[in-house]
């Protein structure tokens, strides 16, 4: 493990809410609401972030360290003002059902073959 004064970096999956969220420069622009996990992969997908803005969704690739004092991001403040706000979980669970997967690939599948005729 690294250290960044004096702060161990921590999984994302004791990542707790209300922790403070700094921007690229050390600034801080809200706090942790939420972390979403791409469950089949144990991957960090993305921190939904409170900020005076309203809620933000910060891209896993936005995730620069996380530690138990705060999570610092990759981008500055004005982008994080820039992004869209976090989808709720019910959508996020409806798209990512094997359901809705399953019937996306048919109605494609269909699409398809209607353009070969």
């Amino acid at each position: 493990m690294t250290e960044d004064h004096g702060e161990h970096a921590i999984s994302y999956k004791v990542l707790r809410r209300g922790t403070p969220v700094l921007d690229v420069h050390g600034i801080e622009i809200g706090t942790v609401r939420r972390v979403r996990e791409i469950s089949r992969e144990h991957l960090l997908d993305g921190i939904d972030v409170d900020t005076p803005d309203g809620p933000r969704f910060v891209d896993a690739p936005e995730v620069q360290r996380i530690t138990t004092r705060a999570v610092t991001l990759t981008i500055d403040a004005t982008e994080v003002a820039g992004l869209p706000a976090p989808e709720s979980a019910m959508a996020q669970r409806v798209k990512m059902s094997t359901t809705v997967r399953r019937a996306r690939r048919f109605g494609d599948s269909l699409r398809e073959k209607w353009d070969r005729r």
